[in-house]
């Protein structure tokens, strides 16, 4: 998958200094993106230990200020602790053949825009956090990656503690 901020370039950049893994088979870019099954958010992993990226949940605290492009393991930690960002939806885009990386950026912003709102208690424009997603890179798409993984974070990039559900900042 990969993520990508839906905001300036300086948010993409940002962004892309989250840090660079390789997956063997497939891995996911980092731009906006996540997966359909949902948790507590208690996270499954603590500190530097970093798990499968296919592993994110909804309500999982991600440490991955330091990921960028194509990512295969991303810390999840306990919402408890300081956290750089949160997953807050996903979906699965249809099946096919790959259809482009602009494409998947498209559909991944038409699903996390939307629902960025309904999770933060503010619409994009009047909250001081920022989205962006894991995405389908055309070798985890070969590999039946369809998910797209929406994280909400910090405009000014710093850590938060707790869940950002309903923060309505």
């Amino acid at each position: 998958m990969t993520i990508i901020s839906d905001t300036t370039i300086t948010r993409l950049l940002a962004i892309a200094t989250l840090g660079i893994a390789s997956f063997a088979l497939a891995g996911c870019s980092l731009l906006p993106g996540g997966n359909a099954n949902s948790s507590s958010g208690s996270g499954t992993t603590t500190g530097d230990e970093a798990s499968d990226v296919f592993s994110i949940r909804i309500g999982d605290c991600l440490n991955d200020g330091d990921a960028s492009g194509e990512v295969s393991t991303v810390p999840i930690v306990s919402c408890d602790e300081p956290h750089d960002s949160e997953a807050y939806d996903s979906g699965n885009l249809d099946d096919g053949s790959f259809p482009g990386d602009d494409a998947v950026k498209q559909a991944a912003e038409q699903l996390c825009g939307p629902s960025f709102t309904a999770f933060i208690g503010l619409s994009y424009d009047e909250s001081a956090y920022d989205y962006s997603y894991y995405f389908p890179t055309e070798n985890s798409w070969s590999a039946g990656d369809r998910e797209v993984m929406c994280v909400a974070y910090a405009d000014d990039l710093s850590k938060v503690t707790g869940t950002l559900q309903n923060i309505n900042k």
